[in-house]
Formats: structure tokens, C-alpha cells, sequence
């Protein structure tokens, strides 16, 4: 694969040099300017959000979470503790405020905690996965940043848009899980039942 790549730049560089030279440093100068500056943008909209995160954290708010979604999480995720469940709490509310970066080690300690050891990914798992992927996004912080770091006129329209979007993915993302659990469930007592036979 690097091969590839390192063969498409060079050779994209070298038909931009043939063509028109100029164009290609100023197309660098612009590009690592604009880089720089969404790079700035965005980290000031993470130290903010991760900073209260923290303190929500310090506060005990995870665990409010928790005990607030905990009938939920429990039907979905199967916890074996509270510990675990307050994670996954923590890590649904950073995904909902659009902080995906904050959340991982969240999911991670959370993957952990629902892990049974087996070497095999139980529903709650993919559960967890499924439902970051397709995370429900109240409040998109990062394409807000970067709409605004590109001078987009109301950086803020795509809100009402995102949150139905994801919505529909998470929902349509959790009834897959628990119907394919279920057709799994019901295969394996199938294939039990004619093995006892």
C-alpha cells in the first residue's frame, strides 16, 4: 500500500511541476496554512469540551449517568457491574456531544469491562461498537469547528440535520444487533437440539 501511495504523489507531483510549477508551492503554502489553522480551531474547541468533561467526571456526573440510563444499558449491554456501566454511559454522552476522540478511552476501559474472556466478541460488545459508530450526534462540535474554520456563513445548520441522521442510524444499528443476536440464538438452540437428537 505505500508503495501506491508513494508512487500517486510522486507521479501526481511531477505532471503538476510539468504543467505549472507555480501553482504547486502556492497550493502547498495554502494548504499547510489551512491545515494549521483547522488543526488550532479544533483543538480549542476539544481542550474546551474535554475540559468539562473532566470536571464532569470529578463531579460525579458518569455516575449519575449511569444510575439515570442505567435500566437501558442493562437491557442493551448485559454490565456485569456498575463501573462498567457508568463507562459506557460516559462514552455514549461524549459520542452524543460530538467528542468521539474524548470517548475512546471511555470504550476501551468499557470493552474491557464487558469482555468475558472468552476470545470472542459477546452482543454486548458489538452492541457498544455498533452504537459508537452510528453515535447519535446532539451537538457535532467537530464539523461545527471545522465549518467554522473554513468562514462558513452559520457553521451551526447542520445541528437539526445531524441529530435526525443519527438517530436513524442508531436506531436502524441497534434493531440490527438484536435481530441478528436473536436469529444467532435461535440457530444455535436449533443446531443443540438436532445434535441431542
Amino acid at each position: 500500500m505505500n508503495k501506491i501511495w508513494i508512487f500517486l504523489i510522486t507521479t501526481s507531483i511531477i505532471f503538476l511541476i510539468f504543467k505549472s510549477p507555480e501553482s504547486v508551492f502556492l497550493g502547498m503554502l495554502s494548504a499547510t496554512q489551512n491545515a494549521l489553522t483547522l488543526s488550532l480551531t479544533l483543538c480549542g474547541i476539544y481542550a474546551i469540551w474535554l475540559g468539562l468533561l473532566g470536571i464532569a467526571e470529578q463531579c460525579g456526573l458518569n455516575q449519575k449517568l449511569a444510575n439515570l440510563f442505567k435500566p437501558l444499558i442493562k437491557k442493551l449491554f448485559d454490565c456485569p457491574d456498575d463501573k462498567t456501566a457508568g463507562l459506557i454511559a460516559l462514552n455514549l454522552s461524549s459520542n452524543m456531544l460530538g467528542i468521539g476522540n474524548a470517548s475512546t478511552v471511555m470504550g476501551i476501559k468499557a470493552m474491557k469491562g464487558l469482555d468475558k474472556g472468552t476470545n470472542t466478541a459477546t452482543r454486548a460488545m458489538i452492541m457498544l461498537i455498533v452504537i459508537n459508530a452510528t453515535s447519535i450526534q446532539l451537538l457535532p462540535t467537530t464539523v461545527i469547528g471545522m465549518r467554522s474554520a473554513l468562514n462558513s456563513a452559520n457553521p451551526t445548520d447542520i445541528v437539526l440535520p445531524s441529530i435526525i441522521a443519527t438517530a436513524v442510524s442508531t436506531v436502524s444499528g441497534v434493531l440490527l444487533v438484536l435481530i441478528i443476536s436473536k436469529l444467532i440464538n435461535h440457530y444455535k438452540k436449533n443446531k443443540k437440539a438436532k445434535g441431542n437428537l
